[in-house]
């Protein structure tokens, strides 16, 4: 649970840290601003990343499903800087598919967390296979990172990418090409 009076405190320490006067009018309501945006930002950290995809559709014949470019935000768990882009989730399905907006809130859960990019693949494709149990399951995540745009190496048009492959997609590397083709990759 977010503890928003901590939060505060702790806002109101750090502007004293760097300098600043935090009754100044500008900053006298930011620690309570802060710890909101905390609630907002932190969000997917009591939530399982599955929880969305409980509502399913029966289907005739097995397929390939690819929702591609969902936008997603989250921070960094090494300089909670901000890091962002999109997730790209392939499945193939046996019987049952689910609604695309609930791959984009599997998303939205798994990218509220402080995390590294390569977990928070890893943690959509878990999800999809937990929930949907198809044949497999590639996600594909592109982002930019701030602590890599910002700050050190300041190299603002790096892009990250990773990827998670599990069941039918793990060891097929033309069905992986597929996708990435399919992607643009």
């Amino acid at each position: 649970m977010i503890d928003s009076e901590k939060i505060q405190k702790a806002v109101k320490l750090f502007l004293e840290a760097i300098g600043e006067d935090g009754s100044r009018n500008g900053l006298c309501d930011t620690p309570g601003r802060v710890a909101r945006m905390c609630e907002e930002l932190f969000s997917g950290m009591e939530r399982r990343g599955e929880e969305p995809l409980g509502k399913v559709f029966s289907v005739e014949k097995p397929g390939l499903v690819i929702e591609k470019d969902i936008q997603f935000y989250s921070l960094c768990e090494h300089h909670l800087l901000p890091f962002f882009g999109t997730v790209s989730i392939a499945y193939m399905y046996n019987d049952k598919v689910t609604g695309l907006s609930k791959l984009a809130r599997t998303v939205e859960i798994c990218a509220r967390r402080l995390q590294i990019q390569e977990n928070m693949t890893s943690q959509i494709a878990d999800a999809v296979m937990k929930a949907l149990c198809p044949r497999g399951v590639m996600v594909v995540v592109q982002a930019e990172h701030m602590c890599m745009s910002m700050r050190g190496v300041k190299n603002a048009s790096a892009k990250t990418v990773t990827m998670c492959a599990q069941g039918c997609f793990e060891n097929d590397l033309e069905l992986q090409r597929h996708v990435l083709n399919s992607l643009g990759l």
